[in-house]
């Protein structure tokens, strides 16, 4: 079975540090944030405790999905979004032509449009490292080690096994698009 690279991040295990997001910037020398870490409080999950003194906050690291079925690759015009055999969806720049459409097309709203390239950017999940044999850098780097990484494909992955014992999930199921970042929620905080 071929290789699909993805990501399981631990929402309970992420302190909001933004480390990854540091780390994204300085790995890919870009000046947009390709991961954006939302605070999301318990009333905000529909939970009854979101409120004095019964208040819960935790994090949510948003980045591209590198879907099964990028709708990003599928509407541009210039072929510069590619899907890889192996998961990660990349932009080539040099077929970059700036149209944007690919912006609307995501569902999760993770592509930018740089001004000073007049070219989209995104998360490439660190192809460059991965052809190396090395784990994303944004992995590397988080500070509460929520984030992992590896093969979805391999029932012995690490991945694998948090995705099949944890109750997690992923954003925007409705979009169909077969995201390949998983989130194990917080468990419940224990009441007094």
């Amino acid at each position: 079975m071929k290789k699909r690279f993805g990501l399981v991040i631990d929402q309970e295990r992420c302190i909001g540090c933004e480390a990854c997001t540091v780390a994204c910037k300085i790995e890919n020398n870009s000046t947009q944030n390709w991961i954006q870490v939302e605070t999301q409080s318990a009333a905000q999950q529909d939970t009854p405790h979101g409120s004095f003194p019964d208040l819960e906050m935790n994090f949510l690291a948003r980045l591209c999905n590198h879907c099964d079925n990028p709708p990003c690759v599928d509407i541009c015009p210039t072929d510069a979004l590619v899907k890889r055999e192996d998961g990660p969806v990349f932009l080539d720049e040099e077929k970059c032509d700036g149209c944007e459409s690919c912006i609307d097309a995501c569902p999760y709203g993770v592509i930018f449009f740089n001004q000073e390239t007049d070219k989209v950017e995104k998360c490439t999940l660190c192809i460059h490292r991965i052809d190396q044999g090395l784990e994303p850098f944004c992995v590397l780097c988080c500070e509460g080690q929520a984030m992992y990484f590896g093969d979805l494909n391999d029932p012995g992955s690490q991945v694998s096994k948090m995705i099949a014992d944890k109750n997690t999930f992923q954003l925007n199921p409705e979009a169909n698009t077969g995201p390949a970042v998983y989130y194990c929620p917080p468990k419940p905080r224990r009441r007094l």
